[in-house]
């Protein structure tokens, strides 16, 4: 089974189109709403992570765009360089996905990548900027 996580962008006249429930409907794919928001524009961005078959997956992404729905993948990534962290857990608090986390036994930060939504919200949050994101 594949997965991907992709960004979606929906303009102002696609928005309120019900488009996403067709990723089971129609091409028997899981998936999962990362993130979401509607901009003060009234366009949409949502992060989804989406699960089954390759080909179903490459279908789907061309409905996404054929309905007028700009389609990227998610290469962005959030990197946590060990040898700045301190490990005070700030970043932890401020994790609403649980990818950051504090290891009980260590008490060093975990970071689990499958976890992370791209929020960004730890970026800013870091005192000593020892996460860093990629493109």
């Amino acid at each position: 089974m594949a997965s991907e996580k992709l960004i979606l962008s929906f303009p102002k006249n696609v928005v309120t189109k019900p488009i996403v429930y067709h990723v089971v409907k129609d091409f028997d794919l899981e998936f999962n709403i990362l993130r979401a928001e509607i901009t003060p524009n009234l366009e949409g961005r949502m992060l989804l992570e989406i699960r089954g078959k390759k080909d179903k997956i490459e279908e789907c992404k061309n409905f996404f765009k054929k309905e007028g729905v700009q389609v990227r993948e998610a290469t962005q990534e959030i990197i946590l360089d060990k040898e700045l962290c301190v490990n005070c857990g700030v970043c932890v608090s401020l994790c609403f996905s649980n990818a950051l986390s504090m290891n009980k036994d260590s008490f060093e930060i975990e970071f689990d990548k499958n976890k992370c939504v791209l929020c960004g919200i730890c970026l800013n949050g870091c005192p000593v900027n020892a996460l860093k994101s990629k493109i």
